[in-house]
């Protein structure tokens, strides 16, 4: 049962929605739990056509995000966009949105996962490079669009050149381990710090297109290549926030742990290794124009 008042709409076991929110569609009640700095998230499984590609995350989680930090009819961006998963969520919660994808045969995915949804509101998987991102747009005719929203996940620098073990299981059926073989790639890069700089540069783009107050979130991790951990999410946290007229405001984070993956033997009985089983979900807004 709904009921009204002059501040607020009760909706029965959701909570009370503030009619002064200007950020989302969530209750108090609903706002106060995203709000743990923790959370556990047990996707379901994986279809096939996504599960082609080496580093996907899953739409239910994209959802959470989502609903938090845009209203209905409000635009979400992916500037790593893979096989859709972002715009797959966002036409699932009735917002528009549009994602750029370098590789030729992700984009061919998303097309086709979104057109088999129907939505009703504008979802956009474009063809290109997030390098190039106000080209894009332009060329798409959304150049006039600012985004109240984006999330993403970008390549995790070298981690799926890696001969690690879940590696080895997804070449033993014949799937792919790295992202493409296009030089532009980010996910080809080799030296670290160049991917640093050059991430940071794209979300420079992104600061751009995004309103003023506009979050951005970016799930990524830490990467242990050689004998050393590189805190690539730590790096990409502090990059973004030294871009002078085009830096991010760095929020938080929340942690995305993943307490279902199995344990692997590494290093047993001779050397520290983790089993690392949480993402980073870095949170910024754009606070300056």
């Amino acid at each position: 049962m709904i009921k009204k008042n002059k501040s607020y709409i009760e909706l029965g076991e959701r909570g009370n929605y503030c009619l002064k929110n200007k950020l989302n569609d969530l209750t108090g009640k609903e706002w106060i739990k995203f709000s743990k700095s923790w959370f556990i998230h047990r996707p379901p499984r994986r279809k096939d056509e996504e599960i082609l590609h080496p580093a996907k995350y899953p739409e239910t989680l994209v959802e959470e995000f989502i609903s938090f930090f845009t209203k209905e009819g409000e635009w979400v961006f992916d500037p790593f966009l893979g096989t859709g998963s972002t715009l797959i969520a966002a036409g699932n919660l009735k917002r528009n949105a549009a994602g750029i994808e370098i590789t030729k045969h992700y984009h061919k995915t998303s097309i086709n996962r979104i057109a088999k949804q129907k939505y009703s509101n504008k979802i956009e998987a474009l063809k290109g490079s997030s390098d190039d991102l106000q080209k894009v747009l332009m060329k798409n005719n959304l150049s006039d669009i600012k985004f109240d929203y984006t999330i993403t996940s970008p390549p995790y620098w070298n981690q799926l050149e890696r001969n690690s073990m879940r590696q080895k299981l997804r070449s033993d059926k014949g799937l792919a381990t790295k992202y493409s073989e296009i030089k532009d790639d980010i996910g080809n890069i080799k030296n670290y710090d160049e991917f640093i700089e050059r991430q940071a540069k794209i979300f420079d783009n992104v600061f751009d297109i995004t309103k003023t107050g506009g979050y951005l979130t970016i799930i990524t991790n830490n990467v242990y290549h050689k004998s050393r951990l590189y805190p690539l999410a730590f790096d990409t946290a502090v990059s973004l926030t030294k871009r002078g007229a085009k830096s991010w405001i760095l929020k938080d984070e929340k942690m995305w742990l993943q307490n279902d993956k199995p344990l692997i033997a590494l290093g047993v009985n001779n050397a520290w290794v983790s089993n690392r089983h949480h993402q980073y979900c870095l949170i910024f807004r754009k606070e300056a124009d």
